[in-house]
């Protein structure tokens, strides 16, 4: 089979800025990642060797010079001193354990520096969606002509509505081409006339190459995680905030804060941070209930939340994004990162729930042992992590589950 991802840059770009904060605040940290299929899907036989052999085929994917060019030209917050690291980058299969148990369930999981593995996620979970399609057979029922008309209406009622919006769909997509034409229709749809919305780019660094889009994208809940994990969850956002800052001076200021709970992230965004960074993403829970709280907390720091930016990316869909439009654009700066949504919307295909997380750390590989470490998510089915480390981190916050 011949390779599924052809491009280096075919990633999100938080999964490159993280990298850069890693290696500039923690790089000697050593990691391990587990696959989670939320589905608990059966894969067909052979499933996982396939994926090994799309995994061998990651290790001859360089960068290159017109992807370099690129991401120096729109993405001005990364420091030059990350490209030539990116340019001796080489994936190694030895990073990644796959296989299927008896039920034909498949298990990943990752160990290795986390500078070196941070960019394996994406690309593995794009890999394990489109194999999966291949592999059953429902490749071939994907309408890519109704994908473009979907496409392209979905764009016209955001913007309509004053939705200021992103693609976010590369982990769960059917297909790279489904992708690739959901960006072409929404780029077309957005020049097609003046609207009162916002179609403002991708994740995906390489489409927003292609169509010469912004690349969008900050940090996943995996920083604050394994910061967690080597220091406490008490302190894991004050930490990651301040490493995030270091690196990128507040050019790179959307901060992702659920990792642990919005409690403890209040309690440690001061003043200083509520300044420095533009804004917070909304990624579990109410969205309703969670922007109420974010505009309750700038005004305690006599901040106006309208000035302030909020992502909301929720597992969206066209209707939900202009739902919270409508309430939300009285209370700050709203925008949405829609994913499976846009690039795995296909009639009688059901899309892949299908994450890679953090599970364990230590902060350098002189350690003998790991610590544990989990996402406590503002969705109660979303936690991630052993049960009893989740149990254990819920216990030193404080925290007991909604009902």
């Amino acid at each position: 089979m011949e390779p599924i991802i052809k491009h280096f840059t075919d990633d999100d770009l938080y999964k490159f800025s993280m990298c850069c904060a890693v290696i500039d605040n923690f790089p000697r940290a050593q990691v391990k990642y587990s696959f989670v299929d939320r589905n608990d899907t059966v894969y067909p036989a052979g499933f996982a060797e396939a994926l090994n052999e799309q995994i061998v085929h990651l290790e001859s994917l360089v960068i290159t010079d017109e992807e370099i060019a690129f991401m120096k030209r729109r993405c001005s917050f990364i420091p030059h001193w990350f490209y030539p690291y990116l340019r001796g980058y080489r994936y190694k299969r030895e990073w990644v354990k796959a296989w299927q148990n008896e039920r034909g369930e498949l298990h990943i999981d990752f160990e290795g520096s986390w500078a070196d593995t941070i960019l394996l996620e994406v690309k593995i979970l794009a890999i394990v969606s489109e194999l999966y399609y291949i592999m059953t057979g429902q490749a071939d029922k994907l309408d890519y002509d109704h994908c473009y008309r979907s496409s392209y209406a979905k764009a016209e009622r955001l913007l309509a509505a004053g939705c200021v919006f992103s693609d976010f769909g590369t982990r769960r997509r059917a297909s790279f081409r489904t992708e690739d034409i959901v960006v072409q229709a929404m780029k077309n749809c957005a020049q097609s006339q003046q609207w009162e919305g916002r179609f403002v780019g991708t994740s995906n660094v390489y489409l927003a190459m292609k169509y010469d889009l912004l690349p969008v994208g900050t940090m996943a809940h995996e920083f604050v995680c394994a910061i967690g994990g080597m220091y406490g969850p008490q302190m894991a956002n004050h930490i990651a905030m301040e490493s995030w800052r270091n690196t990128f001076r507040g050019a790179l200021g959307t901060y992702l804060y659920d990792s642990f709970g919005w409690n403890i992230f209040s309690l440690n965004f001061s003043e200083d941070f509520a300044n420095q960074f533009k804004g917070l993403r909304v990624d579990s829970g109410n969205n309703r209930e969670q922007i109420n709280l974010i505009a309750q907390k700038y005004r305690s720091l006599g901040i106006d939340p309208r000035t302030k930016q909020v992502i909301f990316s929720n597992g969206l869909n066209t209707d939900q994004a202009i739902e919270t439009q409508q309430f939300a654009k009285d209370l700050c700066q709203p925008s949405f990162g829609i994913g499976t949504h846009f690039t795995n919307d296909f009639e009688n295909i059901r899309p892949m729930n299908i994450v890679i997380k953090l599970l364990a750390v230590k902060i350098t590989e002189s350690w003998t042992f790991y610590n544990d470490t989990c996402k406590i998510s503002e969705d109660n089915g979303k936690h991630t992590g052993k049960p009893e480390v989740i149990q254990r981190f819920m216990d030193t916050l404080q925290m007991s589950e909604k009902a």
